[in-house]
Parts: C-alpha cells; structure tokens; sequence
C-alpha cells in the first residue's frame, strides 16, 4: 500500500504550489469523480425508489433496511448494533454483520426526509467520488508532484473493475476513501512530538472504519503491516525505521487505547454478544479469485460491453481483480522502469509494494488454486491462513482489492517520473501514451444494470397495516422475509423512516448462527412455513397439506408471535420471478381463505 513521502520516496517531494492552475487541476479531478460516479450509478438516479440494482437487489434492500434502522435508532434511544425487529425472538447481532452504523447516524436527516432507496443512492454515489478524490489528495499532496498522475492513480484506483464490481449495492467496500485517510493517519505517527494527538485522530478514523467496513479495515491493517515490515527490513532503511520506531509505538499504542473504548461494546458483541457466529456461511473455494482473473476484463466495463468480459467471478460483484492483460504488463513495465531509474532507497519501497501486491493477489486464489473455472487439487497459503480467527470470516478473492491501490500508485509514480524528465529524455512519451490509454480505456466502467422492482403495497405506505398489527407486534410476508425475498425488510424500512411505527418479522436477511460446524448462514435455519412458502414461490405448485403440516405451521406462527400474514400483489424475488398465486394458494391451504385489504391478501392469526 502507498505510504507517506519519506517512506515512499525518499525525501519528500516538494508540493506543487497551491496556484490557480493547481487549483483548476483539483477542481477538474473532483467534477471527473463526481461525474464518473453518478455515470456508473446513473440507472438508479432515473428513479431511486422504483429502481434496482439488477444483479443485487437483496443487498440493495439490506443496506437500505440498515439506513432506516439506525436513524430509527438513534431517534428512539434504541441499541443500533442488535435488534429484534427481525428475526423474532432471537433478535440479530447487527455488530457480526455489516451495520454501517456511522452512515445511518449521519445520513439520519435525509433518510428522514427523502427515505431509504435514495439515501442509499446518494451514499454509493458519494463513495466511489470521494474515493477517488481521497486518492488523488494523497497522492498529489504527499506521493508525486504531478497533478495528473495522482489523478490518473486515483481514477483508476477509484472506478477499478473491483470497485465498480462493488458499486452493486455495496456501501460497505465502495468506502474506499477511508483507505487513504487511514494510510495518511498511520504514517503520520511517525512524526515527532505529535504521536498523542496523531494517536487518538487515527483511534478516531478506525473506529469509523470498523463500523462502515471492517473487513475493507482488516485488509487494510494487514497490507500496510506487510508493507511496513518488508520495507524496514531492507538494508537502506533499517536505521531509519529503528529512529521512527519508538514513536510510532506510541502512537500506535494511543490508536490502540482510543479505537479500543470507542469500539468495546461493538468489539464484545462480535466475538461474546448473543447470536455471534465464527467464520461466515460461504464457501472459500468457490469465493476464491481465479487466477485467470487477473487477465481477464469486468462485464461493466468498455471491454464488458464489446463481449471480453467473462464469468470467472462467483458473482457480478465479487470482480475483484479483472484488471485485463495489457494493464497487468503495463505495471511489470511501469515497475521495471522505476526500478532501473531508483536509488537503493526507493527501491526499498518498491520492494515492499511488490511484496503487497504478490502476497495479496496469491492468498485471494483461495484454499486451492483455480485457473479458468477449474479447480486444481494445487494447495494455496489461503489453506492454512483461513483456519485462524478473523481471518476464516473473509472472503479470500477480496483480498485482490489490495492490488489496485499498489497499481494505481505504480501508475502515478511512472507518469510523475515521465513529467519530470528533461525534454531529451521524452522521445518515447508517444509509446507510453499509448500504453497507458491501451490498458485503461477497456477498463473504462459502464453504468450498472437496473431494474424496476416491485413497489412497496399500500397496506404499508398507508399505514394501513397498524389497524392488524398491536405496536411492535409481529407481521409477515409470505414468502418469509430473507435476501432473496427482501420485501418484509423493505416494508419495515419504509415504516421506520416515515415514523408508523414499528412491526417486527420473523427470519429477515442477515448473517447469524446456525451453518455447519457452528459457522454463520444467511438468515435463520428454515421452519416449516419458510419452507413450505420458499416451495411454492419458486416451484409454482402447491405441495401437499396434511394435518400434520398445518400443525407445524400454527406452531411457528405461534413460535414466532405472528399476528398477520401479509400476500402482496407482487412479491419481490431477489434471484427469480415469485409465483404469487401459488404462493396465495399455499397460504390459503394452510391457513384458510384470506381478506383483502387494500392490495394485499391478509391472514389474521389468532394468538395461540
């Protein structure tokens, strides 16, 4: 990872001076974030409370939930990192999940406002903006003196095909600007006479991190801990690092003491609170980045969209690498050239890039490696790393992130270094041109997919649904509310930003206890009634009901506390089309003939 002018350079290069031109130069770089933001984002600015990320409409809905939740929580004085508003009784652990509780808090106003869908919106907008202007302050003002190549750096870095592959409803890896604040923060603990207050600002930003991406925070830890160590073990900067070293411990130590208070509750809940889980409920094989990702091209970019892209990723928006052969032998050639034009010491830090880069991109291969969709038996690090705590909870082909940050800073170096050579030495500036628009250009993102999906019914937006459900009773969807079925967290999210009041759901989209060998799953493990209606909508048959199954089914309703069974006229599906008919149907058989009210069919079960 890039790190701090003396660390990264040698001395400090001189910062251009803050004139008129340097000036125009920043404000060009922030209207071509912004306007490269609201591009890849442009689909759901058509209308963001009836469009849908296409491919992730589940996460969409999720984080959309949250953001309604936490403001809910904030104005109530309510616990926002657990709840029982869903998954009743047992309640979700929101701190083993991704609760972007700094967001919500923050963004409460407009939630307030304008409601969830377009909150959400602005957010994914704003991070990938200030993603890549936070890159290019902390290349332009610390790393390299040329305007433009902290701009090419932190573009590319900003809109790489991982980011833009995250753009798919991820608030939480789409924050990258806290990459390079924390970056700037934790080499500045190095400067002397500084290390308390240097100390309590980086506790305070790694607080903030831990609660919008902690999992984006540890593999942020890691790399700048590798590169730290590769680069202080190099012959030309060990006495350096034995200087620097005492005062970095303290502040290290005072980040340590602050981010431990601010994060103590949220830090007993991940690893001691209830409904806790180790590892998560996916497969580390198959979330594994296949080694011909690397050289292959993203499906939302220029490249995608001429039919290079390809299928290699577990899903649209684990993208990862995708960076595209020309621009992988741009960066061996950017690397060998600032190589052979780098004194001992600016080699210690290329040394350590390459290190990040080598080890990140090799450990994201996975348990085992892969190479164009088909798995070896060949066994990688990731094998014996992936047993230890925290690190079983990642998804191993994000770790590939990393890499693009190590990119994009070879970048910014090569054309800093082109721009300041003397005019005699810029006879091949045409060839490097060249190569640089030959690798970047198909990487170029496309705006992502979107669809319109189904609106929320008027038995919610009305408030009709407080006439059949008691204050914080309980209400469900059919099919029961998980990520492929999101409607009830919508519905829910809805009535909390607009101050119905509140109605909890049994099940819910979430990561909890439950999955084999006590790891995490999806949502809770299936009752009867989740099943029976999961059936139905995906099948468009009504399966068999005996006495026994409605047995079952008055016991989870009774489990659960359910009040009203609610059947909208069309029910959103995460991954496919719901048959809603066979779904009423099933319901019917179960539980008798429903009442409509306004556009919903309605079940009002009676306590038990």
């Amino acid at each position: 990872m890039p790190t701090s002018p003396s660390v990264a350079t040698g001395p400090a290069p001189a910062s251009p001076p803050r004139t008129g031109r340097g000036r125009r130069a920043d404000l060009i770089v922030v209207l071509a974030a912004l306007a490269l933001a609201v591009w890849v984002t442009s689909g759901l600015w058509r209308d963001p409370n009836v469009r849908t990320i296409t491919v992730n409409s589940s996460d969409q809905a999720l984080f959309e939930w949250l953001l309604a939740f936490g403001g809910h929580a904030l104005t109530h004085g309510q616990d926002p990192l657990f709840t029982h508003l869903i998954n009743v009784p047992d309640g979700v652990n929101l701190a083993v999940n991704t609760s972007i509780t700094v967001y919500a808090v923050v963004f409460a106003p407009l939630t307030y406002l304008v409601g969830p869908p377009v909150t959400f919106l602005v957010i994914l907008t704003l991070n990938l903006a200030a993603t890549a202007i936070a890159w290019y302050l902390l290349f332009s003002r610390q790393l390299v003196r040329s305007r433009l190549a902290a701009a090419v750096g932190g573009l590319f870095i900003a809109y790489s095909p991982g980011m833009v592959s995250h753009a798919n409803a991820h608030l939480n890896w789409t924050a990258g600007w806290l990459v390079p604040l924390l970056i700037w923060r934790a080499f500045a603990l190095r400067r002397p006479g500084h290390w308390l207050r240097d100390g309590v600002i980086l506790g305070v930003l790694v607080a903030i991190a831990f609660s919008i991406a902690a999992e984006g925070l540890f593999f942020t830890a890691l790399a700048l801990g590798l590169f730290v160590i590769v680069w202080a073990l190099h012959p030309t900067r060990r006495a350096e690092a034995r200087a620097a070293l005492p005062n970095f411990l303290r502040g290290l130590a005072v980040t340590a003491v602050v981010a431990g208070v601010l994060l103590a509750y949220p830090l007993w809940l991940h690893f001691a609170g209830p409904q806790r889980f180790h590892g998560t409920g996916f497969d580390p094989v198959t979330h594994s980045e296949d080694i011909a990702a690397f050289g292959s091209y993203p499906r939302r970019s220029l490249a995608g969209e001429a039919g290079l892209g390809t299928s290699l990723a577990p899903n649209p928006t684990e993208e990862n690498s995708f960076f595209g052969i020309p621009l992988l032998l741009l960066t061996v050639v950017c690397f060998v050239a600032l190589w052979r034009r780098a004194d001992s010491a600016r080699r210690a830090t290329l040394w350590a890039l390459a290190a990040v880069a080598v080890v990140f991109g090799v450990l994201s291969w996975g348990p085992v490696a892969k190479f164009d969709g088909n798995h070896t038996d060949v066994p990688m690090p990731f094998d014996v790393l992936g047993q230890l705590p925290v690190v079983n909870a990642a998804l191993p082909a994000r770790l590939a992130l990393v890499v693009a940050p190590v990119i994009g800073l070879l970048l910014a170096y090569t054309l800093d270094q082109l721009r300041a050579a003397p005019a005699r030495h810029r006879s091949t500036e045409a060839v490097w041109a060249l190569g640089f628009v030959v690798a970047l250009l198909p990487l170029l993102p496309t705006p992502l997919l979107t669809d319109e999906r189904e609106p929320i019914p008027r038995f919610i937006t009305a408030g009709t649904w407080r006439d059949y459900v008691s204050p914080g009773g309980v209400l469900t969807p059919v099919p029961t509310a998980v990520d492929i079925y999101p409607d009830g967290q919508r519905w829910q999210a809805y009535a909390l930003a607009h101050r119905q009041g509140e109605f909890r759901i049994p099940a819910g989209f979430f990561l909890g206890p439950g999955g084999p060998d006590g790891r995490g799953r999806i949502g809770p493990v299936p009752r009867p009634f989740s099943a029976l209606m999961d059936q139905a909508a995906r099948t468009g048959l009504v399966p068999i009901v005996t006495d026994g199954t409605v047995r079952e089914v008055r016991a989870d309703l009774a489990y659960w506390h359910v009040e009203a069974v609610v059947l909208p006229d069309e029910v959103h599906g995460a991954k496919f089309e719901v048959d809603q008919d066979a779904v009423r149907r099933t319901a019917t058989a179960l539980l008798g003939e429903p009442q409509r009210v306004d556009d919903v069919w309605l079940w009002r079960i009676p306590p038990a």
